[in-house]
């Protein structure tokens, strides 16, 4: 596994307030203005375009280094598609979850059919290096041609009320997409999903199921791994 944080060099502002802002952003329904406004009352000066910068340039590279860290993918993934808005265009975004809701890849295009299922059939085990024992989808039917094509030892399940992980995993998506008011283009939109459902999910334990001692306990750990991918961790500290 490399954890080799990623580079700052050629930048003035140090790494705690980088990370910290890419956080935010991706963490939070915010807008860049809105972190903007944040690290203002709390005396940093950045403007909201170095904090768009930021996220792009570093939103990928802390996604894949938690996905890094993660656990293998269990042997059952939940894959759903769900439609966004692109310029008043009708996108489709295509998930895969694993059966404790670990977001294993994401992937907009421009259609819901065989060709589209497929293709994210082969991104997907590319990514994850893995072929899954069961895959759980609903009833579209471009599924099961990808899949007798593409992982026909897996088992396939096509019924739309066992795909809850699937489904439930959408909803921040949902949330941050009004927040924004839609997305500008593919490529935006494949960008951002890919970090977002890197960095939002990795601090979004299921709470529901936890005291208020593990949760607390748990996102200690969280974010030690979080200051682990960003380089935070084992900085030394300024005087």
């Amino acid at each position: 596994m490399d954890s080799t944080p990623p580079s700052y060099k050629g930048h003035r502002y140090p790494v705690e307030v980088i990370a910290h802002c890419v956080w935010l952003y991706f963490r939070f329904p915010l807008s860049f203005r809105e972190v903007e406004e944040l690290m203002l009352e709390r005396g940093v000066l950045v403007s909201y375009e170095t904090v768009r910068r930021w996220c792009a340039k570093f939103g990928l590279a802390y996604a894949g280094a938690l996905r890094r860290r993660q656990p293998r993918p269990g042997d059952k993934w939940h894959l759903d598609e769900i439609f966004i808005k692109i310029n008043g265009e009708r996108k489709y975004l295509w998930r895969a979850v694993d059966a404790d809701g670990n977001v294993l890849d994401i992937l907009v295009q421009n259609r819901r059919d065989t060709a589209a299922a497929r293709r994210f059939f082969r991104t997907l085990l590319k990514k994850t290096r893995t072929v899954p024992r069961v895959i759980v989808t609903d009833k579209l039917r471009s599924y099961g041609a990808a899949h007798r094509e593409v992982m026909p030892s897996a088992e396939h399940r096509a019924h739309k009320g066992l795909n809850n992980r699937a489904e439930n995993s959408h909803q921040p998506t949902r949330q941050r997409e009004r927040a924004m008011k839609g997305f500008r283009s593919v490529g935006g939109a494949q960008q951002f999903l890919s970090a977002f459902s890197g960095i939002s999910p990795h601090f979004r334990p299921r709470r529901h199921l936890m005291t208020a001692a593990h949760y607390r306990t748990e996102m200690t750990t969280r974010f030690a791994i979080w200051e682990q991918a960003t380089g935070v961790a084992g900085r030394p500290a300024e005087a």
